[in-house]
């Protein structure tokens, strides 16, 4: 796992949103949890193919927090099966990524 990574994560409605953000950064899971409202996503799901409304979080965090980000949004989210992916941070600048190492669990 890369040393730095961002997380999305989809969900449902403002308030989960809210929910597990606030949950990321107050347990130092991530530095930073971004909410981005009017996502809209198709998908399959059971057999049919879904047309929602969702919001989108982006969250900063280390690589090596990603399973214990993971448990604690499973833990939250409403979804069966949550959106959870991480992408790496390939470059960024010094005092961003202090920043992220700072403000999350070593």
């Amino acid at each position: 796992m890369p040393d730095h990574i961002v997380v999305y994560i989809t969900v449902s409605s403002p308030e989960e949103g809210e929910r597990i953000a606030k949950a990321l950064v107050e347990k130092k899971l991530a530095s930073c949890v971004s909410i981005v409202p009017g996502l809209r996503s198709i998908y399959h799901w059971q057999g049919k193919i879904c047309d929602e409304r969702e919001l989108l979080l982006i969250a900063k965090t280390r690589g090596s927090l990603f399973e214990r980000l993971e448990v604690e949004v499973k833990s939250i989210h409403s979804y069966k099966v949550p959106e959870i992916i991480a992408l790496p941070i390939v470059k960024g600048s010094k005092e961003y990524i202090d920043w992220i190492d700072e403000n999350t669990l070593a």
